[in-house]
């Protein structure tokens, strides 16, 4: 064995020495211990040859602890209490009751189905932490498929191989514009409407499937985009709108709590279609703070 991991006393050397350390009376130690006291003096004297120090001064009343005896019950506490825990700390491990899991979502997930899963998720689970990340859908599938990231909220464009997803929102966009768009007093528009408007996209690699619905949408209302800028995250493009630099698309569970600088209007005709799901690995099974993650997104 390595000698990183050679100890010249036992584990029973120190719980002998903590109860002694505890009791400063060695008849006392030895009846909670339930050994003979000649071997708890006999224990307590390895443990002061292998360490080189002596830890316990005999008295009349009992004993008491040197300055290395204060020193080695302060190292040794949290070793030992640790150690008595871990039985009960692995159940609640294996029970889902602790963990830590790894989430990552769009924006548009944090705007419509994700804080209520959250919500409900720490009510449920409280000792599950979970370590959240905005990531657009291209980089969520590559960390999922490599292992890295446990859970994702993402658009998909097509069959996922080794994942398994539950969709949580299918809806047709509308559009977002500057609260003082000339066509802002009408209640619907058209994407023919828009054909003078500049919009604000985000970059194609990020999730292409949309922005191909997105080309798509336009071409059937037989209109040329004109694309001012492709930002991401989300939260930024909004940002654009309100700076009054274009509009974007937006789904209607999207836009439920608006700045009053921009204003939602659905499209009648052509539009692009908004997809999400949550995802996850299906090899190997999820560990249980996973699968109490999954209970509370995709419920079956």
């Amino acid at each position: 064995m390595p000698r990183d991991y050679q100890y010249p006393f036992e584990l029973r050397h120190l719980v002998y020495f903590r109860e002694l350390a505890r009791q400063l009376h060695f008849r006392k130690a030895a009846e909670t211990l339930a050994v003979a006291q000649p071997a708890l003096s006999r224990a307590l004297a390895q443990l002061e040859a292998a360490l080189g120090a002596d830890l316990l001064n005999r008295t009349r009343r009992g004993a008491e602890l040197t300055p290395a005896g204060r020193l080695l019950l302060n190292r040794i506490e949290p070793l030992l209490r640790g150690l008595a825990a871990l039985p009960s700390d692995l159940k609640a491990l294996a029970d889902g009751e602790v963990g830590h899991v790894r989430v990552a979502f769009t924006g548009l997930a944090m705007a419509t189905v994700l804080p209520p899963i959250i919500r409900e998720f720490h009510r449920r689970h409280p000792g599950i932490r979970l370590e959240l990340n905005e990531s657009p859908t291209s980089a969520q599938l590559t960390a999922l498929q490599s292992g890295d990231l446990a859970c994702g909220f993402f658009h998909p464009d097509a069959p996922t191989p080794g994942l398994r997803t539950h969709v949580l929102l299918q809806e047709k966009n509308g559009v977002l514009l500057p609260a003082d768009h000339p066509l802002a007093r009408r209640r619907e528009l058209r994407l023919i409407d828009l054909a003078t408007t500049q919009f604000v996209l985000f970059p194609r690699t990020h999730n292409p499937g949309f922005y191909d619905r997105v080309l798509a949408a336009f071409a059937a209302s037989g209109v040329t985009p004109r694309i001012a800028e492709e930002v991401w995250p989300r939260a930024n493009g909004v940002g654009l709108v309100r700076a009054g630099v274009g509009a974007t698309f937006m789904c209607p569970s999207e836009a439920k709590h608006l700045p009053a600088e921009v204003l939602f209007r659905p499209l009648t005709g052509p539009a692009p279609e908004s997809r999400l799901v949550v995802g996850w690995r299906t090899n190997p099974a999820p560990d249980p703070a996973l699968a109490a993650f999954i209970a509370v997104a995709a419920p079956s």
